[in-house]
């Protein structure tokens, strides 16, 4: 049996989820798509797609992993898929020449039996004792990225919803997952108090008594107006992304005496440059300036999920957050 990996106390590296996308969980997700496999066979076709994401993660040094995303063909429609009450519907435009099958609710949403801890078991079982990240599309996001037919009352929705997805988090907490991630990227849209204390509720109605640490992504837009609000979600940590922007947020957290961990997006996924060390290290400085947030509330990782790099940058990205933290692990006095 693998020994229990100890993860770090001061700056951790972990990810945000999502990882390049590789060929086996492509033809799977196609195969899928096309109705010619089951889910389960779905799920056994994925499997060296997760050992590959494991394998980078390892050589990079990564401490908390993820196992890629590489069954998501979305967020949303992934999850959407599997829920009763939804389906799903024509291509959107998101951005650029990006799109997706924009999901519809049109009967009561109910949960129909696990629908991601399948590969997180499998990822944890091949990570040499170091804990995957159970991750899940929040309620919030599910239902802002869905279209609603049903229920006429986005509230209401956003708190089923929240019901209907607790199941999923206790799965995965029932099979050990230590970290349990959810993610509401569609917040920063509308930055206003009432859709985040909407937020608050639904994060209430799913973690509350759920024995993991509990964290909240949450990505880009005008999130420096959310930041008074974040203190109050019922979470443990705030995965927020910096270096796109960067790092304007910081000034906010030491306005609004931010002292939950920190999630630290040091490196850009939408840039195909791997940042240096040294650039990381000087941005952990700027960070630790503030004199906010110790080294041990500092979890260091990307802006968001890789999943739209090149397989090669994205690991080259992990190697240069993890040299960083153990360099600044030594500078800190946090050597293990």
């Amino acid at each position: 049996m693998t020994q229990e990996y100890r993860v770090p106390r001061a700056f951790p590296v972990t990810v945000v989820g999502s990882y390049p996308k590789m060929p086996e969980a492509e033809e799977a997700i196609k195969l899928r798509r096309k109705g010619v496999i089951s889910e389960e066979e779905f799920h056994e076709r994925v499997k060296p797609a997760i050992k590959k994401v494991i394998e980078d993660y390892l050589w990079a040094g990564v401490d908390i992993l993820s196992d890629g995303e590489q069954s998501r063909e979305d967020m949303v429609v992934y999850f959407a898929e599997r829920l009763g009450g939804y389906r799903i519907g024509d291509w959107v435009r998101i951005f650029d020449n990006v799109y997706f099958r924009k999901p519809v609710v049109y009967a009561k949403v109910e949960y129909k039996g696990p629908m991601a801890v399948m590969d997180w078991e499998y990822a944890q079982s091949i990570s040499q004792g170091r804990p995957v990240k159970a991750i899940i599309t929040g309620p919030y996001t599910m239902v802002d990225w869905s279209f609603d037919t049903y229920y006429g009352d986005r509230r209401e929705l956003v708190l089923e919803m929240a019901k209907v997805l607790r199941n999923e988090i206790e799965e995965f907490v029932k099979r050990g997952a230590k970290y349990v991630q959810v993610d509401e990227p569609a917040l920063p849209a509308r930055p206003r108090k009432e859709e985040a204390e909407l937020v608050k509720e639904a994060l209430e109605i799913m973690l509350k008594g759920i024995d993991a640490k509990k964290i909240v992504h949450i990505c880009f837009g005008r999130i420096e107006k959310l930041i008074p609000y974040f203190l109050e979600f019922p979470v443990d940590q705030i995965d927020l992304e910096f270096k796109n922007s960067e790092f304007k947020l910081l000034p906010y957290l030491k306005e609004y005496g931010f002292n939950k961990e920190l999630g630290y997006g040091v490196v850009d996924v939408h840039s195909l440059r791997v940042e240096t060390p040294e650039e990381i290290i000087e941005a952990v400085e700027r960070l630790m300036k503030l004199d906010i947030l110790g080294p041990e509330k500092i979890y260091l990782d990307p802006d968001c999920g890789l999943k739209r790099l090149p397989r090669e940058i994205a690991r080259q990205k992990l190697r240069s957050i993890a040299i960083a933290a153990k360099q600044l692990r030594k500078q800190y006095g946090y050597e293990e």
